[in-house]
């Protein structure tokens, strides 16, 4: 199996770093969150990754090249000229999997101890269009899940806006989940995707959900940080070593 490490982004909220570095290099403990999520492919036969690049490209590009991808066969996705989120950036990676029935795709700002296999092992079972890791955790935005653990829309709880509209008025019980930026995917996503240029994946899976089958995997309880401003390097620190 394959997999795509998203690390185009700009990093905002990672200020100063990201003034002069991608946030994928952004260290804890001296290793970057670019190496450590590599290795913690790795830890699950995953050996074969593409890292999609735009904010300072060229010093991922260099540390992936100097440190021989740490052990794995990484591939580079360009986006230098647009930056296009994750679902054009994961639209535009489309070639890379197209031998795949399903691969893997995550952020590279996060660092986690979720049991990628056993995760893996449900999506194959169950064989959903996707399956989205969430867990129960405080966040503004939420996916909502029904009873059967099947994504049914989104809520924003700093504003009230729900997706679909009144999505909750109309499907009772729905459970709110933080998503956790680990996805395993079908390949028939691609021929799906119908949206053009800088998109989420947010949107692409509401755009499914009605329609088609995308799934959650609970790891409430394991260790999962959002390593998206410099206080949570400190706390990745304490954690990873």
């Amino acid at each position: 199996m394959k997999a795509m490490i998203l690390a185009a982004g700009l990093g905002t909220r990672l200020k100063p770093w990201t003034d002069h570095h991608p946030k994928a290099l952004a260290l804890v403990n001296g290793k970057s969150l670019l190496e450590r999520n590599i290795v913690y492919l790795q830890q699950f036969g995953i050996a074969e990754v593409l890292v999609n690049v735009h904010h300072f490209a060229n010093q991922i590009i260099e540390a992936i090249e100097i440190n021989k991808g740490w052990g794995s066969q990484v591939t580079i996705s360009d986006e230098t000229e647009q930056v296009l989120e994750t679902g054009g950036g994961l639209k535009k990676a489309a070639g890379y999997f197209a031998t795949e029935t399903d691969f893997v795709v995550m952020n590279a700002d996060i660092l986690t101890k979720l049991d990628l296999g056993k995760m893996i092992d449900m999506h194959l079972q169950s064989k959903p269009l996707a399956t989205l890791a969430v867990s129960q955790r405080n966040t503004s935005r939420y996916f909502l899940f029904d009873k059967n653990g099947y994504l049914k829309g989104w809520r924003n709880v700093n504003t009230g806006e729900e997706k679909p509209a009144d999505i909750s008025a109309r499907i009772a019980d729905l459970q709110q989940m933080a998503f956790s930026g680990i996805h395993v995917v079908n390949n028939g996503l691609f021929k799906l995707m119908h949206r053009e240029g800088k998109f989420s994946m947010v949107d692409v899976y509401l755009d499914l959900c009605a329609t088609h089958s995308i799934r959650s995997y609970d790891h409430t309880g394991e260790l999962l940080v959002d390593v998206g401003k410099p206080e949570s390097i400190l706390k990745a620190e304490k954690i990873f070593t």
